[in-house]
């Protein structure tokens, strides 16, 4: 009799889960990867775009290139997730399983928020989607000075770090244009600092006053008036814009509302060391679809892959899951063409300064900004496609390690 894993999307975590079980498991295990499309984005680069550092065609390849064989690759919409029958719907098939994964990811809803869609794609732009980067692109190209804002709608949104990524890009873009005496910037955010850690929240703020760059924090916004050019708070304060860029309330995958097994913002209640479902048997979460306190980032995902699979093979053999994970994400920064700083982080350590990933060795410094960064920045995408998606080991645990971090 087979053995069956379903994994629910092809995205960073459930392409390294599928091709990480693959290499572990005997051909009995049948794996199945459902997505909607055949595009594998890669979402790191999507934040060059606006400032012509990358062009939005080399972001996308086909998801199936990266599924190793042996793994059944399904294009179909997945309607209905039923965790006590063990059934996956999709428009086409039923499938049922011994284990599954939710790889589900999530999604920017500029629809969510009041006002923005009258506004989007004429004063107010993301860069979490190609077509809103390119939109975003072109606005820049174009932008003579004025106020700029990088607004946060609210909590939580994808990869922490990229309104602050995008404001610092903003400053080296317009002094390179020559108009940053013409502009201001300003980076509005629910937050009560520039990120969720004090200390590395301390040191980007610190590089944002450098830059004369505004920092207003804990605005919950209320709702966009394109017409106007403002956005105002939950408390009625509004801040004057002429162009907005901003990360729009974020939201999980309709099927994990529908199914009935959402947190009522769309992700699934997730055990934070084990990653197991909390409310179901042999279900594991991974990457955006979780509702762990830890950044939704690429980095995340993959170190939550190495304990899925783990914790997985440990239930396959009658063995409970280990709570391994521990919020682990690792972050570049980037301040200018150039130069960009890391951090390296998990629930409840701090970034903190140091070398990574060698003790005292690096070659990368963290809490630095430093031309090396950069560098390290930019080799990540041929890492990405050619190591990290295929499951292969590059020998760092998936938990945050202390040596070479220099604390207090």
């Amino acid at each position: 009799m087979s053995k069956k894993i379903v994994v629910l999307g092809a995205g960073t975590g459930g392409t390294i889960v599928a091709n990480n079980l693959r290499r572990h498991l005997p051909a009995e295990w049948e794996i199945t990867v459902i997505d909607r499309d055949d595009n594998h984005i890669y979402q790191p680069g999507l934040l060059f775009v606006p400032f012509g550092l990358q062009k939005s065609k080399t972001l996308t390849r086909s998801r199936k290139k990266y599924i190793l064989p042996g793994i059944d690759f399904v294009i179909d919409e997945i309607t209905n997730i039923n965790p006590e029958k063990r059934e996956v719907k999709s428009k086409n098939h039923t499938f049922t399983y011994d284990f599954l994964v939710i790889a589900t990811g999530c999604k920017i809803a500029p629809e969510e928020n009041d006002g923005l869609m009258d506004a989007w794609g004429k004063n107010a732009f993301s860069f979490y989607t190609i077509e809103s980067a390119e939109l975003l692109r072109q606005q820049l190209k174009e932008f003579k000075g004025g106020k700029l804002v990088m607004n946060i709608a609210e909590l939580p949104f994808k990869c922490p770090v990229a309104p602050i990524e995008f404001v610092f890009m903003a400053d080296w873009f317009c002094r390179k244009k020559g108009i940053r005496e013409k502009t201001e910037i300003e980076l509005v955010t629910p937050l009560a600092g520039a990120f969720t850690k004090p200390k590395a929240s301390a040191v980007f703020t610190e590089s944002a006053k450098s830059k004369n760059i505004k920092i207003s924090t804990s605005f919950e916004l209320s709702s966009v008036n394109g017409k106007e050019r403002y956005i105002e708070s939950v408390k009625g304060d509004r801040i004057k814009y002429d162009t907005l860029v901003i990360v729009p309330t974020t939201i999980g995958d309709e099927v994990i509302s529908k199914s009935g097994i959402d947190d009522s913002i769309g992700y699934v209640p997730t055990h934070q060391n084990t990653l197991k479902a909390l409310k179901h048997d042999r279900v594991y979460v991974i990457g955006d679809a979780t509702n762990v306190p830890t950044s939704k980032a690429g980095s995340v995902a993959h170190y939550e892959a190495d304990v899925v699979v783990f914790n997985i093979m440990a239930e396959i053999h009658g063995v409970k899951p280990e709570e391994i994970y521990d919020g682990h994400s690792t972050c570049f920064i980037v301040y200018s063409k150039g130069t960009s700083s890391l951090i390296d982080f998990n629930y409840r350590i701090e970034p903190l300064p140091g070398k990574f990933p060698v003790p005292k060795l690096g070659p990368f410094t963290l809490l630095h900004e430093t031309k090396m960064n950069w560098y390290g920045k930019l080799g990540f995408e041929w890492l990405y496609w050619n190591v990290l998606l295929a499951g292969r080991h590059l020998g760092a645990p998936p938990t945050l390690v202390m040596a070479g971090k220099h604390v207090g």
